[in-house]
């Protein structure tokens, strides 16, 4: 532990900071403050989730632009399957499939056939705006919105057990155990390592047994079951109906996080709740009248600040050495 802390110096630094100031905030006016930060959880967990799918595609060597695609396709498919089926289990597990799916889709067309991975990206969006438009029918209704849960003696914590533990949904609670166990899968195991090794030197990890195709096949694939909860959690967990387009752009702000939290799980979450915060504060400043601008103009702000953290970034972080590359074996 101490030789981590040694090696990110900075960034527990940054960390206890902000830490500090948010339970002074919520020290001096608790109603607000829960508000704020419970609103922020909300809006990062798809980003989160998202996240990770970057996360795992890209340190397996695969730009996945279609991640907005993947966001919008398993929302459509878990609500109107909740719907026309009246059980939640359905809609979710409908909304993972598709996210399996199209992840499936992704995989092969970009390491089997060797597609351009950002044209195949791009095909996967489009069709899915066009799917999610052509089949939505307005009128339809949940069952029930997902169920919230509160945690035993962590949801007693203050602030941050209010926040993440007490009356939150069941896949914000799974995006906490899912960014974890990236991490330590990522950093720990030997599926960690050799992720690392195919999308950094996949020749070399070809040289040691690993199968390249394989792996990136089955990483990609299985990463779009994430982005499958982030839709069930955007269509089922707070809201009750759905609106063609929904995923406003949240695949793209999730690429954005994943480039500014350098590729890693745990940074990369904690981006997605910095671009929550920075949306919950410019809606509660609003609310507050500290600001009389368009409401609109607030909604661009998570946009605006992906420019800004893409323009920070530039030059500060590395990919993986491999990402966007096509995998050929020798020989072949």
């Amino acid at each position: 532990m101490s030789e981590w802390i040694s090696r990110n110096k900075m960034t527990v630094g940054l960390g206890a900071v902000v830490l500090v100031l948010a339970y002074l905030y919520y020290f001096a006016d608790k109603t607000t403050a829960l508000s704020m930060y419970r609103y922020s959880w909300s809006y990062a967990v798809p980003l989160v989730l998202c996240a990770m799918v970057g996360v795992i595609g890209e340190r397996s060597g695969v730009v996945n632009i279609g991640i907005e695609g993947q966001l919008l396709v398993s929302a459509f498919a878990g609500f109107f399957g909740a719907a026309y089926s009246g059980s939640l289990l359905v809609g979710v597990l409908a909304g993972v499939g598709c996210g399996l799916i199209l992840g499936g889709f992704l995989a092969w067309t970009t390491v089997k056939w060797r597609m351009d991975q950002i044209i195949a990206g791009v095909v996967l969006n489009i069709v899915a705006t066009g799917i999610t438009s052509f089949y939505y029918k307005p009128g339809q209704l949940l069952p029930a919105l997902m169920p919230h849960v509160s945690i035993p003696v962590l949801s007693k914590i203050p602030l941050i057990g209010e926040v993440f533990f007490k009356g939150t949904g069941v896949i914000a609670l799974l995006a906490i155990v899912i960014v974890i166990g990236i991490h330590l899968a990522l950093f720990k195991t030997r599926w960690g390592l050799r992720t690392r090794a195919i999308g950094e030197y996949p020749s070399a990890a070809d040289t040691a047994g690993i199968n390249v195709i394989r792996m990136r096949l089955v990483n990609v694939t299985l990463a779009g079951a994430l982005a499958g909860l982030a839709g069930v959690f955007l269509s089922m967990d707070s809201t009750s109906s759905f609106e063609r387009g929904m995923s406003a752009g949240r695949g793209f702000l999730a690429l954005a996080i994943m480039i500014f939290g350098a590729w890693r799980p745990l940074r990369a979450a904690a981006a997605a709740l910095f671009f929550g915060f920075v949306t919950a504060a410019a809606s509660q400043l609003q609310a507050d009248r500290v600001i009389n601008v368009p409401p609109q103009l607030v909604g661009t702000l998570p946009y605006v600040m992906t420019l800004v953290v893409l323009a920070v970034a530039a030059g500060k972080v590395r990919a993986p050495g491999a990402v966007g590359q096509p995998f050929v074996k020798e020989g072949k």
